[in-house]
């Protein structure tokens, strides 16, 4: 298995994931960890580490009522799956507080866009079983609301289109150059890394593309099946964008608040500098769409080189202080 570190990821979707998994083991004793992982389009790492969680739910904390599940480094067992049968109900006692958080937090979840509407409707039917079971105490809860932020309907479309196996017509704005296109794309599959992304196969440039939800201007399942060529899973554990050794390199200094740019950023060294910031040498194909980064980052960094590249942020810096009038 490999030992790559584990991103950490939006909480809502392996939420969901989480869930998925646990009726996906159930019915699957002895799962491979491989072909679990392919399944869910997460890398092995990922899925142990959901794994490592899982033995920690349960109906409650006593002996046999959490989730005995191990496993032997090549298949996932599962040891008491009648731990979540009927046969192991009892009936529900509720303290105020939990109730209300159950409560509140159940029906936040059923807003999300990117729930089935058949799990939406087994989540409501539970947290209205919830709310008689919990009497009085879900008063409280009724005067709460919790709204997620999130892609709008575009995680449900793309969502569709993958179970559907049916093309996606897209508006889609691309940060580097500035300007939003429309393409039609063959979706592969939904990834979390930081973001929210839809891998597809992309009819506009005939290639593997990576498309972040947020950045979808307008979207439209098509009628069209959807048919990307054969193509291998790329391991996203690490970063989206790996860069190649022939790519030019940038090198950033900042001070101690962009130390976070190498957290986000792959990169060949971070050098500590004597204000307590980083000299940091990155690879990437399109050195210009740096000059985003030296202006989020304003006084707590500079781009050092290639030369022309810092002239072209310092003119990006002036030309974006004149437009607000300062000098």
């Amino acid at each position: 298995m490999a030992g790559k570190p584990v991103r950490p990821v939006n909480a809502i979707d392996q939420t969901r994931r989480m869930l998925s998994l646990v009726t996906y083991l159930r019915e699957r004793p002895g799962a491979r960890i491989a072909d679990v992982a392919r399944a869910f389009g997460i890398t092995e790492d990922e899925l142990v580490a959901d794994l490592d969680l899982l033995p920690m739910c349960g109906t409650s904390f006593r002996g046999g009522d959490l989730l005995d599940i191990d496993t032997d480094g090549e298949r996932i067992w599962w040891h008491n799956p009648a731990a979540l049968g009927e046969e192991a109900a009892e009936p529900l006692r509720l303290a105020a507080d939990e109730a209300t958080a159950l409560l509140v937090a159940a029906r936040a979840v059923a807003t999300l866009p990117g729930l089935r509407e058949s799990d939406r409707q087994a989540l409501l039917r539970a947290t209205a079983k919830v709310e008689t079971a919990a009497g009085e105490a879900a008063g409280a809860s009724a005067r709460l609301s919790v709204t997620f932020e999130s892609e709008g309907g575009v995680f449900a479309d793309v969502d569709r289109a993958i179970s559907e196996r049916r093309r996606l017509w897209i508006r889609y704005y691309s940060p580097a150059r500035d300007e939003v296109t429309e393409r039609e794309i063959d979706p592969i599959r939904l990834v979390s890394v930081g973001h929210t992304y839809v891998e597809a196969w992309c009819r506009r440039s005939e290639a593997r593309r990576t498309f972040r939800l947020d950045r979808v201007a307008e979207i439209r399942v098509l009628d069209e099946p959807s048919a990307p060529p054969e193509m291998e899973l790329r391991d996203l554990s690490e970063a989206l964008v790996q860069p190649a050794a022939e790519d030019p390199e940038v090198v950033v200094e900042v001070g101690p608040g962009g130390r976070w740019v190498a957290e986000y950023y792959p990169h060949d060294s971070a050098d500590e500098l004597p204000d307590g910031g980083l000299r940091i040498t990155l690879r990437t194909p399109d050195p210009a769409s740096l000059r985003r980064l030296a202006l989020r980052l304003g006084a707590d960094g500079r781009i050092v080189s290639p030369p022309e590249l810092a002239a072209s942020a310092r003119t990006a810096a002036t030309e974006a202080l004149a437009a607000y009038g300062v000098r």
